[in-house]
C-alpha cells in the first residue's frame, strides 16, 4: 500500500477476470498522449533499449504486472513492453501518485490499467486487486505492495510468479525483511540499488523533483531558508544539494554515522532532529523510516513551518498527531494545508504527508526514468531467461545491465569515454 496504516481485509477466493481497465476519464487520452510523447522524446536511453530488442519480442506471450506510479515517464516503460510483445496490466504505486490522463492514453492502447488520482485505501487495494488476477508472471514493483499482496493474500499467493523487480528504498526494506524471516518465494531483483538508478534517479531525480513540489506547493524563496533534510541517502543528498544551488542553509539529521560524517564533510549543517526543529524554515523527509517528525518536533517548530515528504510512504510525519491538535485545517494551495495549533501557530503539510514530488509535482524527469525503465526492462527479460537458477532471494541487478544502461546513457548525452589501452589491461592484471 502506498500507506501501511490499514490495510482492507482479503477477500475469501480469487476474484474474476477483471474488467479490462478502470480509468477516471477516458475522454483525457489525447492530452494523456502528448504527455506521453512529450516523454518519450526525452528518453533515448529507453527508446535505444527497445529498439535493440524490439525485433525479437522477447516478451511475447508473457503478462507483466506493474505496480508504479503513472506518470508520463512510466507510461514510456507500459508501452515499450507491450511493443515487445507482453500483456501489460498496471495499477498505482500509491494512492495520489495517478495522471489522469495518462491512464487514460495507455487504456486507449489496450493496456489494463486500474489507476486513478486521489484514491481511497479501498479503491487502492481493490485496482491492485485486478492487476493480480490477470495473473502476471513478473511484477514491478515500487514500494512491494504487490509483492506483498502476492505472498500473503490467499486469493493470490499460490500465483506461479517466476520473479519480480522493486523500484524503491522502501519497497526493498520490506522484500529484504521477507526474505530474513524465509518468506520469499520468488527471485526479487533489486533495481533500485542499480548504480545506473539510485545515483541517478534517487538523487538527480528526486532532488529536482522535491524543489519543484516545494514551489508548486508553496511557492515561497528557497534562498536563505533554513532546509532541514531528514536522511543523507541518495535521495537525501541530491535534495540537500539542489536546495543548497537555490541558497538555502542546509541543515541534515541522521541516524548512520558514515553518513552524518558524509553530511558534515559535504559542508551541512549535523544536528539530532530536536535541535533541527526550533531552528528550520521547511523540513523534508528522505529516509524509508516510521515517524521522523514526532509530536515533540512538531511542537517546538516555529510559525509558518513547512513539512514535506519524499519517503515512499506517509509515516515519515506524524500527520495523525498533526491534524488532532490543529484547531482548523484548510487548504491554502492545491497539495498545501495549513494546520492551526493551539496559540494560533501555523504549520504547512505538503501533499498530506505523500510523495511531495509526485503529489505537488509531476515526479522524475524523464531523463533520470530512462535509465530507471531500461534496468527494469532489462531486469524482467533476465527473470524470464533465468528464473529456474535464481533462488527464492533478493539479487543485484546484474552488472552487465548496470554497464549497458550507463552505455546508452553515454550514448544518448553524446558523451565519449577512454578505454583502457593494451599495455594498461597488462598494468592492471600485474603484481
Amino acid at each position: 500500500m502506498a500507506s501501511r496504516r490499514a490495510r482492507s481485509p482479503p477477500a475469501s477466493k480469487r476474484p474474476t477476470r477483471p474488467p479490462k481497465s478502470k480509468v477516471r476519464d477516458a475522454g483525457l487520452a489525447p492530452r494523456g498522449r502528448l504527455a506521453y510523447e512529450w516523454a518519450r522524446g526525452h528518453m533515448a536511453i529507453l527508446d535505444a533499449t527497445l529498439r535493440r530488442l524490439g525485433d525479437s519480442a522477447p516478451l511475447r506471450g508473457v503478462t507483466l504486472g506493474f505496480c508504479l506510479h503513472i506518470t508520463k515517464e512510466t507510461s514510456v516503460l507500459l508501452m515499450g513492453a507491450k511493443e515487445l510483445g507482453a500483456e501489460v496490466a498496471a495499477c498505482p504505486g500509491n494512492p495520489l501518485t495517478t495522471q489522469d490522463d495518462v491512464a487514460a492514453f495507455l487504456a486507449s492502447e489496450g493496456i489494463r490499467v486500474y489507476a486513478w488520482n486521489d484514491q481511497t485505501p479501498q479503491e487502492y487495494e481493490w485496482c491492485m486487486d485486478q492487476v493480480l488476477a490477470c495473473r502476471p508472471s513478473i511484477l514491478t514493483d515500487d514500494g512491494a505492495d504487490m509483492n506483498v499482496k502476492a505472498h500473503f493474500d490467499p486469493r493470490f499467493s499460490s500465483l506461479p510468479v517466476l520473479g519480480a523487480t522493486e523500484e524503491t528504498t522502501a519497497g526493498v526494506n520490506r522484500i529484504r525483511a521477507m526474505e530474513r524471516k524465509g518468506l520469499l518465494r520468488y527471485p526479487v531483483v533489486v533495481v533500485n540499488d542499480a548504480r545506473t538508478k539510485r545515483m541517478f534517479d534517487n538523487r538527480h531525480g528526486t532532488g529536482q523533483s522535491t524543489v519543484d513540489g516545494l514551489l508548486r506547493a508553496a511557492n515561497l524563496l528557497v534562498a536563505s531558508k533554513k532546509v532541514v533534510v531528514a536522511g543523507y541517502g541518495w535521495v537525501g543528498r541530491g535534495v540537500a544539494a539542489r536546495c543548497r544551488g537555490m541558497g538555502a542553509h542546509v541543515i541534515v539529521t541522521e541516524v548512520d554515522p558514515v553518513k552524518a560524517l558524509e553530511a558534515h564533510m559535504d559542508g551541512y549543517g549535523v544536528v539530532p532532529m530536536s535541535a533541527a526543529a526550533p531552528a528550520g524554515d521547511i523540513f523534508v523527509t528522505c529516509t524509508g523510516m516510521a515517524r521522523v517528525v514526532r509530536p515533540e518536533h512538531i511542537d517546538r517548530m516555529k510559525d509558518g513551518a513547512v513539512l514535506a515528504n519524499v519517503g515512499h510512504f506517509d509515516v515519515e510525519i506524524d500527520v495523525e498527531y498533526l491534524l488532532e491538535k490543529s484547531e482548523s485545517v484548510r487548504q491554502v494551495r492545491p497539495s498545501l494545508d495549513e494546520c492551526v495549533l493551539r496559540g494560533g501557530k501555523r504549520v504547512y503539510l505538503v501533499g498530506r504527508g505523500r510523495l511531495a514530488n509526485l503529489v505537488a509535482a509531476e515526479g522524475h524527469p524523464p531523463e533520470v526514468m530512462a535509465q530507471s525503465f531500461s534496468n527494469q526492462i532489462l531486469s524482467i527479460l533476465h527473470i524470464l531467461e533465468n528464473h529456474s537458477s535464481m533462488g527464492s532471494r533478493t539479487l543485484p541487478v546484474p552488472e552487465e545491465i548496470d554497464a549497458q544502461v550507463a552505455r546508452d546513457a553515454l550514448g544518448a548525452l553524446g558523451v565519449r569515454t577512454d578505454r583502457l589501452t593494451a599495455e594498461q589491461k597488462r598494468y592492471a592484471d600485474s603484481w
